[in-house]
């Protein structure tokens, strides 16, 4: 550029000495210097300066990315939890009553028009750095969204969440990347803690295809991981120790389950103890019909979840069985299925923005399609309701029969009501509740018990003990909550919210492991459970919790 200015310097003054008289000469001199000065600027042309523009084919927010014709947009959000939850019990890592969320969000969404539709990108990044009870949640570590602090005041109190939430494309109706499940309807949208009973997976991977029936009319066949959808398979019994079939699932010790195998002739010979932890073969079939309209929606979901085991890993005989050869066979795969119903209608004759959501599912082996498991617990055989609890809760989706070998597949259904109010352009509310129930095989059950409690030396003793046990017990659960949230500026919003739950026993009653932990009934005098010592146990038929939690939460 300096060598440019001096050439065209040089031309001025040679055209002030033409005009003084000089010639000839000076006109050629200028000639030269201005042809030399046009190839410099040929070799080095300047490249034209390209700002970023607006882009309003697909929404508010979007820019045109600077030589693409790629429309980008930019947000994300920043959140502060606090809440309390009752405790019932200081063992372990348990007697927590307070708990902090810190959190971060990046959204990037990418929109380009072709010939076929819009292409679309999309991906979002949480980050999140929570303590205490309840928001460190054991769930998400066992899914791998988050991984825990270790230290001996920190392990079970402090987590880490760092998730890919979102990265999916889209395209003339296909779907393919990390997403949403097709299957879901109400997503949690008017609570802070999201705990009432639905489903609602965070995320999935998934490849789907959506076609245009009629005008508003949608339908979709979605194929999706099935690890995310996957609650065990009830069992933790460990070779030579069937007593430990009906305590907590450990990892550590793998999942198996006890079926008694018998030989040629059909005599009963042992236990064989069954790897009954899952693997991914088929993914889930997902079938979507949806209805959008200005009066709001209303969708119908299907879905087929495959249930498997493994072989035998180890075999225990009775005392003075047979000693022939015995078969020991896999048992067949089983096939769960979920269907789920929802309705959305918007309200604003009562005003502007409130909306009023319904929806019900049912599962045979399939859990964590009706959301049975949302608020306590889910890809683990058991949890509690709070730390402490009387009353334990099994989520499996099947039990592997011990005589028929057979997975007897477990029943859930939930209900929910979700209903956001705004009282002003400042101040909104949401009223939801929640209710559900699961149900398991009675002759699993049983036989299980049997097994269990095969060491007890008056077999008479069996039924009265065994009815006591709280393992896979018919249960029902009740989550209800009700917030307000102030926004006194735009995308900024200060939250309150209070949830009550309750869980309890379709029939009967239960040890309460809240006075007792880890209590075993060893006989039953005049109706109430003792220990081996003779000391007697409570009962209980159902327990509760309530929680609070406060919200500040900026969008941009």
């Amino acid at each position: 550029m300096r060598a440019s200015r001096r050439l065209l310097g040089s031309v001025a003054g040679l055209a002030a000495l033409q005009g003084a008289g000089h010639g000839v000469m000076a006109a050629d001199l200028a000639a030269d210097l201005a042809a030399d000065l046009a190839a410099r600027l040929a070799a080095h042309p300047r490249t034209p300066v390209e700002y970023v523009r607006v882009c309003t084919t697909h929404g508010t927010g979007f820019f045109v990315v600077p030589g693409t014709d790629t429309c980008l947009r930019v947000s994300g959000r920043a959140q502060f939890h606090a809440g309390y939850v009752q405790s019932y019990s200081r063992s372990g890592v348990n007697g927590d009553l307070t708990n902090y969320w810190g959190a971060g969000r990046l959204n990037l969404d990418a929109r380009t028009q072709t010939a076929y539709g819009t292409l679309r990108a999309f991906v979002r990044v949480d980050l999140v750095s929570r303590t205490g009870n309840y928001v460190t949640s054991g769930s998400q570590q066992r899914i791998a969204r988050a991984f825990p602090a270790l230290g001996v005041d920190t392990f079970g109190r402090a987590q880490q969440f760092v998730n890919v939430d979102k990265a999916f494309i889209q395209f003339a109706g296909l779907t393919a990347g990390r997403a949403a499940s097709f299957y879901d309807f109400y997503a949690h949208d008017f609570e802070i803690a999201a705990a009432s009973l639905g489903s609602d997976l965070f995320s999935t991977n998934l490849i789907a295809y959506t076609a245009k029936v009629a005008d508003g009319v949608s339908a979709t066949l979605s194929i999706e991981d099935p690890i995310y959808r996957k609650n065990p398979v009830f069992g933790n019994g460990i070779a030579g120790n069937t007593a430990s079939q009906f305590q907590i699932f450990a990892p550590s010790n793998g999942n198996f389950a006890p079926l008694v195998v018998t030989d040629a002739a059909g005599l009963p010979v042992g236990e064989a103890f069954y790897d009954v932890a899952q693997r991914s073969r088929l993914p889930d079939i997902v079938a979507v019909l949806r209805y959008d309209g200005s009066w709001g929606s209303v969708q119908a979901s299907a879905a087929l979840h495959e249930i498997n085991t493994g072989n035998a890993a180890s075999l225990t005989r009775f005392s003075g069985a047979p000693t022939g050869a015995v078969a020991t066979p896999r048992p067949a795969t089983a096939y769960g299925f979920a269907v789920q119903g929802g309705l959305k209608l918007n309200l604003p004759t009562i005003a502007a923005g409130d909306a009023l959501y319904l929806q019900g599912a049912y599962g045979d082996g399939a859990t964590l399609y009706t959301g049975y498991a949302n608020y306590t617990g889910s890809y683990t055989a058991t949890a509690s309701l709070g730390q402490g609890t009387a009353v334990p809760q099994d989520f499996v989706d099947a039990v592997l029969d011990p005589v028929t070998g057979r997975l007897d597949r477990s029943t859930s259904w939930t209900i929910l009501a979700s209903y956001l109010h705004n009282w002003n352009p400042n101040w909104r509310s949401a009223a939801f509740g929640s209710y559900g129930e699961i149900a398991f095989g009675k002759a699993a059950r049983t036989g299980l018990g049997l097994l269990n409690f095969a060491g007890i030396p008056n077999p008479a003793l069996r039924p009265g003990a065994f009815a006591l046990n709280g393992t896979l017990r018919d249960a029902n659960q009740l989550v209800a909550g009700l917030n307000l949230i102030w926004s006194p500026v735009r995308e900024l919003d200060i939250g309150l919210e209070g949830l009550y739950s309750r869980v309890g026993l379709q029939s009967g009653r239960t040890i309460d492991l809240g006075r007792t932990p880890g209590a075993v009934v060893a006989d039953v005098v005049d109706g109430v459970p003792v220990t081996a010592t003779g000391a007697p146990l409570r009962t209980v038929s159902s327990t509760d919790v309530f929680q609070f939690r406060m919200r500040v939460q900026r969008e941009f």
